[in-house]
């Protein structure tokens, strides 16, 4: 063999080898890219709408509440926990975004996220852009701006039982007759009201306690979806999961499953005793009960009866009982498929709700019912010490985007509004945030979906009750009453400190204006914001609107992001 020939040789040997050695980095570093995918941890991202803090943890008398309790029990509960707007589809909106509505621009339940952003990159589209598969079943954006296409790498799997039974996963009503009486009703209004009877004129019963099993009605059935999909990427497991499971009770109309109402006794429901305002509140801010007004058996106008209003708390607190099971089965499911001990386990409500106090039933408003949610959280990693802690920190639902991307060690979107509430884990009673933001926009002159009036709204049967609230609005507001204002324009802007709550009105298209209309509550007299002391307080009043102010200016800040 010629000298050349050896070098040649020798040169092929070489690159031989180097190629090889590259292949096996190669996959060396995929196989470690892989290991640190599941070795994330995974997310179960549980959101229930319209539960106000009404659970055993949280102190309720009545609510029976055993795997939420057990829950919090187990991780950290946020005692002070409040919502950015308390409607659904802002709420939501900001939450997945981790913008609040005055920067987002979500302001009512007909905008689209991706109508006032389309770039924006929402929370589940985080981490599915860093290596997740993320799905959901049930609620988790409003109805109608699902993102399924941006926010979602997979759909759920197809219930085993769907087409072999009459009824399963209805988020209407089990009863035939409930049924019946719904599509009659909503006939005649379209019959009476043409189009506008679309928007939630006709809704059906408020309640129905039907003897049928869990997954005959919509949470049970979803829960039954979100199980067998979690299942399904555990066995797969080759990703962690983001998996959003979404309760949709207790929201109106307020069925569950009889075993979930024979549970309480009609007796030992106590109601509440505020039936009226606060004391010179706003008379903009609370609004006629729309939203129960639209079902069938309850009272376009004028107080309910007593029977009623006991019976409407009974079904409230079925669903209660209802969505807690379905949490108790898919806690249980993540145990069973040994996934529980490496997934962050974080449940919470969009925003609260008025169940009779101060004379409203629904959300909807800027008052501590409403503002004030249930959240807690459980990971792997906490201190032992720290588990069943509650905390008293001011916390809000726009945290949870940068909290959960902490927690995964992801990086965080520069425009988000939140703070991570991750030191809290750490640190439960660790000084944080001293205060927090809610907004809504004239709730007394808005429909139930938060949305501006529309003219034919005025002509159907909540004609008279409009007028009845424009006559208050004017007799207290005089000369300042301006219709398009009040109607469209006008902001409530919420905020709570630890002693104070705050509501400044404000114009929004004149936001550096000095505000319309104040209220004050003090928390530590007044924990039912009963008597608004903003006119006798106004040191304390111009100290809070300076905070308030500095917030204010962030917001819009951060928007241009």
């Amino acid at each position: 063999m010629s000298d050349y020939q050896k070098i040649k040789s020798i040169c092929r040997t070489a690159i031989g080898l180097l190629l090889m050695l590259i292949s096996v980095s190669m996959y060396a570093q995929k196989q470690n890219k892989d290991a640190k995918e599941v070795n994330k941890p995974n997310i179960l991202f549980i959101a229930i709408d319209d539960l106000r803090p009404e659970l055993g943890s949280y102190g309720s008398e009545i609510a029976i509440s055993p795997n939420l309790d057990k829950l919090a029990a187990q991780g950290l509960q946020f005692n002070n926990a409040y919502c950015q707007q308390a409607i659904c589809g802002p709420s939501r909106a900001s939450v997945l975004t981790g913008m609040r509505p005055e920067s987002s621009g979500v302001t009512h339940n007909y905008i689209k996220i991706r109508d006032q952003f389309p770039d924006v990159v929402t929370l589940p589209q985080h981490f599915k852009n860093n290596g997740y598969e993320t799905v959901y079943a049930g609620k988790i954006f409003h109805h109608g701006d699902k993102d399924e296409e941006l926010s979602w790498s997979r759909r759920p799997v197809v219930h085993p039982l769907k087409g072999k039974q009459e009824i399963l996963g209805t988020s209407g009503f089990a009863l035939q007759e409930n049924r019946d009486k719904k599509n009659k009703v909503r006939k005649a209004m379209f019959a009476k009201y043409g189009d506008v009877a679309k928007f939630g004129l006709a809704m059906g019963a408020a309640y129905e306690s039907a003897d049928v099993p869990d997954n005959t009605y919509v949470d049970g059935y979803n829960t039954d979806l979100a199980i067998a999909t979690m299942k399904e990427m555990v066995n797969k497991g080759d990703k962690p999961f983001f998996l959003g499971l979404g309760m949709n009770k207790p929201h109106l109309n307020w069925i569950a499953p009889k075993k979930y109402w024979d549970m309480y006794n009609p007796n030992d429901i106590v109601l509440t005793n505020q039936k009226l305002g606060p004391e010179d509140g706003a008379a903009m801010g609370l609004h006629p009960s729309f939203e129960l007004r639209v079902r069938d058996g309850i009272p376009k106008k004028g107080n309910l009866d007593p029977k009623l209003e006991r019976t409407l708390m009974h079904a409230y607190l079925a669903c209660i009982s209802y969505v807690d099971a379905q949490i108790g089965r898919m806690i249980k499911a993540l145990e069973e498929a040994g996934v529980r001990d490496n997934t962050i386990i974080i449940v919470w409500s969009d925003h609260g709700y008025h169940l009779g106090d101060m004379g409203v039933w629904g959300k909807a408003t800027n008052y501590e019912i409403a503002t004030r949610v249930p959240m807690m959280i459980w990971t792997p990693n906490m201190i032992e010490k720290n588990r069943g802690t509650k905390t008293n920190a001011l916390v809000e639902l726009v945290d949870m985007y940068p909290t959960l991307c902490e927690l995964a060690g992801l990086d965080k979107p520069n425009y988000l509004d939140g703070t991570s509430f991750m030191p809290l884990i750490k640190q439960p009673y660790m000084p944080w945030k001293t205060a927090v933001f809610s907004q809504f926009p004239s709730p007394a002159l808005r429909e139930w979906g938060s949305i501006p009036l529309r003219q034919g709204m005025r002509e159907t049967y909540f004609g008279p009750l409009l007028k009845e609230v424009e006559e208050r609005i004017i007799i207290q507001q005089k000369e300042k009453w301006n219709r398009e204002l009040f109607e469209n324009d006008l902001v409530g802007y919420a905020m709570r400190t630890e002693q104070y709550r705050l509501v400044a009105w404000k114009n929004r298209k004149t936001p550096h204006e000095y505000p319309l209309f104040i209220e004050l509550y003090d928390h530590n007299t007044d924990p039912a914001e009963s008597v608004n002391i903003a006119k006798e307080n106004t040191l304390i009043v111009d100290k809070l609107l300076v905070q308030f102010n500095e917030n204010y200016e962030s917001w819009f800040t951060n928007k241009d992001k």
